[in-house]
């Protein structure tokens, strides 16, 4: 029970700066544009990683049969997950983001079905209703235009891709620091995006980076959202079954729409609260379940 409330912290942890992360994105990418975003942000996580590594004195070893997962887990979360997520939240709003994104647990619980065996109760399926209704009420589907589509399309690719990589990182050996885990798969997206990125670099407005809200928005994206958000939420899994530690994701489009609120200007009224308690509510019966 101690480690189901434990890894319930992580994942909440994780998922609420997460939620902080879309209005972050959604600033930043007005001077980065996603994929440039995403290499630098991946680059500042590696230098933190790294110095937290050898602060830690962690062994980086890992074993031969473990090496194509990390890659797996490196290229589908880290590397294709992420750029459609930031490209999608450019396309739409901060709320958008949050909700389309939101499907993560319905696709984790598919995926650790299938590849995990993990067994579907009553109770994780009515958990993941009712914090599916409750974002669909928080953030609202009726004003979206082409662009805003387009936008969920990308955003539904990084749901989809977050979630396999997700229950993949539950495959891996649990006697691995998650440090050494996180820092070998982001390593692995930066070394697939760098061909991709080098050359569009120059691009970029050096005057604008200058800024605090855009080289801050860098350093959180990269110390705070990817070193720290990672590292909390492949523990947080490693402590729960993957389609039961998924429905912590929903705290990522409570926290994004309040933020988007409260920094962007995007309206919430009491559906926003409605919403938040039946997230809360599932949330709460996978707690009890565990009991």
């Amino acid at each position: 029970m101690k480690n189901t409330w434990l890894g319930s912290i992580y994942l909440a942890l994780a998922a609420s700066i997460w939620g902080g992360m879309y209005v972050v994105v959604k600033i930043v990418v007005a001077v980065i544009p996603p994929l440039e975003l995403v290499w630098m942000r991946y680059l500042v996580a590696i230098i933190a990683l790294v110095a937290i590594g050898w602060i830690k004195r962690q062994s980086w070893r890992i074993h031969k049969r473990d090496i194509f997962l990390i890659i797996a887990i490196g290229i589908i979360g880290n590397a294709i997950s992420i750029v459609t997520q930031e490209t999608g939240t450019m396309l739409s709003s901060a709320q958008m983001g949050a909700i389309i994104t939101s499907s993560t647990p319905a696709f984790m619980v598919i995926f650790a079905r299938l590849l995990l065996k993990e067994r579907l109760s009553v109770k994780k399926g009515l958990s993941v209703c009712l914090a599916t209704i409750g974002v669909l009420l928080i953030v609202g589907v009726d004003h979206v235009n082409m662009t805003g589509k387009l936008g969920g399309i990308s955003l539904l690719v990084a749901a989809l891709t977050w979630a396999l990589m997700s229950v993949l990182v539950k495959r891996v050996p649990s006697d691995y620091s998650q440090i050494v885990v996180t820092t070998y798969s982001i390593l692995v997206a930066l070394i697939v995006l760098t061909p991709f990125v080098l050359g569009r670099l120059s691009a970029i407005p050096i005057a604008q980076l200058g800024h605090p809200a855009i080289w801050g928005g860098v350093l959180y994206l990269g110390i705070v959202s990817t070193a720290g958000g990672f590292l909390l939420w492949n523990r947080g899994l490693q402590m729960l079954n993957a389609s039961s530690g998924g429905l912590f994701f929903f705290f990522q489009p409570v926290v994004g729409t309040w933020l988007g609120w409260l920094i962007l200007g995007e309206k919430i009224g009491v559906t926003f609260w409605i919403g938040s308690i039946l997230i809360l509510s599932g949330v709460v019966l996978v707690l009890y379940e565990k009991k």
